[in-house]
């Protein structure tokens, strides 16, 4: 679980970059890393992009700080979400300077960036909605990461995305235990005799107001009721009955089945009560409004249509790398630029400083102008540039590039449309599948 917070620095920002930076809680300096700027010299790049600010402002920079759980992370682990947060949060167009701490007993990470972008020199807005989207951002890296998120309203810790993921394909003690029970409700003939199947298959069962199970080498019970709406004892003797079906997944083959005909046969048993319980959820509109959308993309089968879903998500995965790569691209460009621009504004001065026979005294006058320019020509050094590039050139291309970008964005987001469009169609043929098969069940069960 990570926590995010995020406060402006109006003052002293030598002093929050040094205190951020302390060796002694950065493994000697080891988890310092930076953006756009030498971490050494990072307030004195700060000031000379702020000098630049199209709109004047008190903020002279912004401190992000990222808490996690203690023990769920490793500091190495951490540093390099919170590197993929700051770049997030910066869109690779202000400075940063990103520290990991690890001398108390819960790593965290501190990210200062400048309040001034080094590309068009616009501030950064910090408000309400900027922050949730940081919050967000960090909540994704950590579900990506196998970490705890924060579930909003619970004022808890809520599911890791290995325990959503070991849930998900039932390897989790609360996936066993529901796959246990959709094995056994079809086969017995009361909740008693459930109980009494569950315990000869080792599950020892605690009784009371709220039924709970536990599971060989399980450390604590499970209640019933929190594995889903389908699950408390109420809903459990519902479907004993065959009064309520579990709102079940998509069976995985409909081979040589055509869905039309399929979903055309479930409108004409609107009588039946699987389908009556279907109805009160969905309706004849959307049932129709699926058969104009299976018609119009000529899809046939079930099959046909996981094909489509699975093609489009690798498609959408491309395209996510694709725009991933854009925006590197766009980054690693910017930063070079800041670079150029810097070293050329700063070279009268700093060969004026060669040159001078005083060099001490005429360093004192123009330090600031120095320390850039030697930072500009040691960053330019490092990225392999021997002969300084056309500025003007540079800026075309970046130009082009974040066309290019913003095309590669466009294209991304009407694939992801149309997967959550087809995965909402899927959504609707599993209901009138499972509700048209509920009837054959409830027949089942009278008879046996």
């Amino acid at each position: 679980m990570a926590v995010t917070k995020i406060k402006p620095i109006k003052s002293t920002l030598s002093k929050a970059l040094d205190y951020i930076e302390n060796p002694d809680k950065t493994d000697g300096k080891m988890l310092v890393s930076s953006f756009g700027c030498s971490y050494e010299t990072a307030d004195i790049e700060f000031e000379y992009t702020l000098s630049q600010a199209l709109q004047k402002g008190n903020n002279l920079a912004f401190h992000l700080i990222q808490s996690f759980e203690p023990g769920e992370v490793d500091y190495q682990k951490a540093h390099e979400i919170g590197k993929q947060l700051a770049d997030a949060v910066t869109k690779g167009q202000h400075e940063y300077v990103l520290t990991t701490h690890i001398d108390k007993g819960h790593v965290h990470n501190h990210i200062i960036f400048c309040a001034v972008n080094f590309v068009d020199h616009h501030k950064y807005n910090s408000n309400k909605r900027s922050y949730y989207g940081i919050r967000n951002m960090s909540d994704k890296l950590c579900r990506e990461n196998g970490l705890s998120v924060v579930v909003p309203g619970k004022g808890s810790k809520g599911k890791s995305y290995a325990e959503y993921q070991a849930e998900k394909t039932g390897t989790s003690w609360k996936g066993k235990l529901k796959t246990a029970l959709d094995a056994l409700i079809p086969q017995v003939s009361s909740f008693e005799e459930l109980l009494q199947r569950l315990q000869a298959a080792g599950y020892e069962i605690k009784p009371g107001k709220y039924v709970s199970c536990r599971a060989p080498g399980q450390e604590r019970f499970t209640r019933l009721k929190t594995l889903g709406a389908d699950y408390t004892e109420e809903a459990i003797r519902e479907r004993i009955a065959g009064r309520r079906a579990r709102a079940a997944k998509a069976p995985r083959e409909q081979r040589g089945v055509s869905l039309l005909i399929d979903i055309e046969n479930s409108i004409k048993a609107a009588q039946s009560k699987g389908y009556e319980q279907w109805a009160k959820i969905h309706n004849l509109k959307q049932a129709a409004k699926t058969m104009n959308f299976l018609t119009e993309h000529k899809i046939e089968q079930y099959a046909d249509l996981v094909s489509r879903i699975e093609e489009m998500v690798a498609e959408s995965g491309q395209a996510a790398d694709a725009l991933k790569d854009a925006e590197k691209r766009l980054a690693d460009m910017a930063v070079l630029i800041k670079n150029v621009s810097t070293y050329q504004k700063t070279k009268p001065v700093y060969d004026a400083y060669r040159k001078a026979r005083n060099r001490e005294k005429y360093r004192a006058g123009q330090e600031q102008a120095i320390i850039l320019q030697e930072a500009a020509a040691r960053s330019l050094k490092a990225a392999g540039i021997v002969k300084l590039p056309n500025l003007a050139t540079l800026q075309s291309e970046y130009e082009a590039l974040h066309a290019q970008k913003e095309a590669l964005y466009a294209n991304y987001g009407k694939l992801k449309k149309k997967v959550r469009e087809y995965d909402i169609i899927k959504q609707n043929i599993d209901s009138i599948l499972q509700a048209d098969r509920q009837p054959e069940r409830e027949k089942e069960t009278e008879r046996g």
